[in-house]
């Protein structure tokens, strides 16, 4: 069992708290950090662990062994390198950073020190993004011509955190929130991006936004894209690879599509999975040294490229040229 500390309690630190104390039998919380003590002091006794107000507490604890961080956007690249120097893996919530040159030095603060990083993009580990993934690398579909996506939810809405109103923390509308996952679901099948242009469209402001994410893509390999993502509309999501010979199409978490030339669509349905666990016990098979992170230090470094890309072009309304 690895024992680690979670910084950051807010709503989306105490899911994850909920999804593994108790419940995974290769990772428990045994420290937790909050800046607001007073406000989580009976959910930590609930769940077992002790508090602190400061990331330095648990990063000099000798108990911990591995250190997750559900914080604000913009803390996350020092907080991986401080917890990288102190020798601990580290497992970080979506977006790793907010600009790539920040990602470039929090990746390489963890090779450094020889430590696992791990990166929170659950849809990774849902079953129809695995059963998509195995499709297109299969070479079933032919020669990969386009991919699109769209991810829409409403927990803008109703999980609103005073930090998460900041352009400084949430640039681009919905794209910290639901966009990123689209992003990091292209890199993961078709690598990453030449060029972007997008479009955002807002009708009300935060709180309660009603706004639109419109992006066309180029990769680098010669693939075409497309992704929208709307904060206000209940849940809904597609990853659609489309090749020569046919397409894959994810629908939802379970759900997966395949349309192949002179064939009837096949539509299977996969048992449902704990993905916030599988992503921590994917972690803990990285930390205990029996298989590595299956996001790669590359991919997330790309991602988090991309993404700061079409930040830039939802402000600008132009075509970006990202660095090779």
């Amino acid at each position: 069992m690895i024992n680690a500390a979670i910084v950051g309690l807010g709503w989306w630190g105490k899911n994850i708290v909920n999804s593994i104390q108790g419940k995974s039998g290769r990772l428990c919380f045994i420290r937790g950090v909050s800046k607001e003590p007073d406000s989580v002091r009976e959910f930590a006794a609930t769940h077992g662990f002790r508090l602190a107000t400061e990331l330095a507490d648990v990063l000099a604890d000798p108990q911990v062994q591995a250190v997750v961080l559900a914080t604000p956007h913009s803390l996350h690249p020092d907080q991986v390198i401080a917890a990288a120097g102190a020798g601990k893996p580290v497992f970080c919530e979506k977006p790793l950073a907010l600009h790539k040159s920040d990602a470039v030095r929090a990746v390489e603060a963890c090779r450094r020190a020889n430590v696992p990083l791990g990166l929170g993009t659950n849809k990774r580990f849902w079953p129809s993004m695995r059963e998509l993934r195995k499709v297109v690398a299969s070479g079933a579909l032919g020669e990969i011509l386009h991919i699109e996506g769209h991810y829409s939810n409403e927990n803008s809405n109703n999980f609103f955190s005073a930090w998460r109103d900041l352009p400084s923390e949430s640039p681009g509308g919905g794209m910290t929130g639901t966009g990123i996952h689209i992003l990091d679901a292209f890199v993961s099948l078709v690598g990453p991006a030449r060029r972007v242009h997008g479009q955002f469209l807002s009708r009300k402001p935060q709180p309660d936004p009603l706004d639109t994410v419109s992006v066309l893509f180029e990769f680098a390999n010669g693939v075409s894209g497309t992704m929208g993502a709307v904060r206000a509309s209940p849940f809904y999501w597609r990853v659609h690879v489309f090749g020569s010979r046919g397409s894959a199409e994810a629908l939802g978490e379970n759900d997966l599509v395949v349309r192949l030339s002179g064939a009837q669509p096949q539509h299977t349905s996969y048992e449902p999975v704990d993905a916030l666990r599988a992503e921590f016990e994917a972690f803990a098979d990285a930390v205990e040294g029996r298989a590595p992170f299956p996001i790669t230090l590359e991919q997330m470094v790309q991602t988090v490229a991309l993404f700061e890309a079409v930040v830039a072009t939802l402000a600008s309304n132009s075509t970006i040229v990202l660095d090779g």
